[in-house]
């Protein structure tokens, strides 16, 4: 009698889900939630909604979801400045889900997918559990530099021919922006790939960084993907959206599953937009919380790459591990993404950023809790 193990598909053999430790811990800046708590008159709001939406709960929800749509591109047109439409607008539980039914229509078995890395795991994770061959590309021939080579990334893209590429700005998890200048030479160095600009933590960009939403026009294989996650401090929800050409978010209509946004989801959802103002009031504060993160640490000898995120990822430990496990000893839960000497640590609140920077100091100074 076989083993579920060896019954599993072949590449998910003695591999481990993805997920982050969920621990209940004093002060928790390890996966990038706000820690800003959604303004009331939100809750209000979602409240009233999801009330009346409550007694439809028998009917399936509008399979288009045409309303969020409409908000979504509405945010897009006002934050960007293009003429974004519903009909280029997709949207997803979550933008995992989002980049997932982008491998399911465009990748497979047989294909490849390109990515830069270190950058969001979660690219090759769906791309590799979707049945999609995955390159680990890198960003710079030399390992101890974040940004995005754009040489490098062009004769990439050439060399290996891939179906998918995924460029990542602000790039997690090292917070660094990408020159759209790149994103049109590596669209421009490929006749047939999807290029996929992962846009989740763009909203903390610093003053005069563009998105890749205005790239779109014209370039029917661009996409640009976002979440509510993040900025809208909205992580609960999970709702992930994209904007690509109509033809593009029509096509992943073959791989979602029967009307997948339910019809708490989009009220939820709509919700928010409609208070967006009030919700991304918090983005200022955040911003402001990161830039103080970064000198703090800077201030402790240590080395934070500068940030267009809601985190920082600092360098200069001698032993990530050891220093992760003497934070969290210390009530101060941060996260170990596996590039030596370097921890990342999500921007909190004052109160949080300074629990965190005196955690820091004493474990660098030796006082273990």
């Amino acid at each position: 009698m076989s083993s579920l193990q060896e019954l599993v598909r072949p590449e998910l053999r003695g591999q481990t889900p993805y997920g982050a430790p969920q621990l209940d811990v004093p002060v928790a800046l390890n996966t990038n939630e706000s820690s800003y708590p959604v303004p009331q008159v939100v809750v209000d709001q979602i409240a009233r909604d999801v009330a009346e939406v409550a007694v439809s709960l028998n009917r399936y929800p509008d399979r288009e979801f045409t309303r969020l749509r409409e908000l979504l591109a509405g945010y897009l047109r006002r934050t960007t400045g293009e003429p974004v439409t519903a009909q280029q607008v997709w949207a997803a539980n979550g933008s995992n889900e989002v980049l997932q039914h982008i491998v399911q229509a465009f990748g497979g078995a047989g294909r490849t997918a390109l990515g830069f890395t270190p950058s969001y795991s979660m690219h090759p994770l769906i791309s590799e559990r979707n049945g999609t061959t995955w390159v680990d590309g890198l960003r710079d021939a030399d390992p101890s530099k974040f940004d995005l080579d754009g040489d490098l990334a062009v004769d990439q893209t050439r060399r290996h021919d891939p179906e998918l590429i995924f460029l990542c700005s602000p790039n997690n998890p090292t917070g660094t922006a990408l020159d759209l200048d790149i994103v049109r030479r590596v669209y421009d160095a490929t006749e047939r790939a999807i290029v996929v600009v992962d846009e989740a933590y763009t909203e903390f960009s610093r003053e005069g960084t563009p998105s890749a939403v205005s790239l779109l026009p014209g370039r029917d294989r661009l996409v640009v993907s976002r979440t509510m996650s993040k900025a809208f401090a909205f992580a609960g929800a999970r709702l992930g959206y994209l904007a690509a050409a109509t033809e593009f978010s029509d096509l992943l209509r073959l791989v979602r599953l029967p009307y997948h946004l339910s019809t708490v989801t989009q009220a939820v959802a709509c919700a928010a937009l409609e208070h967006t103002d009030t919700m991304l009031a918090m983005v200022d504060k955040i911003k402001t919380t990161r830039d103080d993160l970064l000198e703090g640490c800077a201030a402790l000898g240590l080395q934070p790459v500068p940030s267009d995120a809601n985190f920082v990822l600092v360098g200069g430990f001698d032993d990530a591990a050891a220093t992760w496990q003497a934070l969290l000893d210390r009530g101060v839960l941060v996260r170990d993404v596996g590039i030596p000497h370097h921890l990342r640590i999500t921007a909190g609140t004052p109160e949080e950023n300074d629990t965190a920077l005196r955690a820091l100091r004493a474990v660098l100074e030796g006082e273990y809790a």
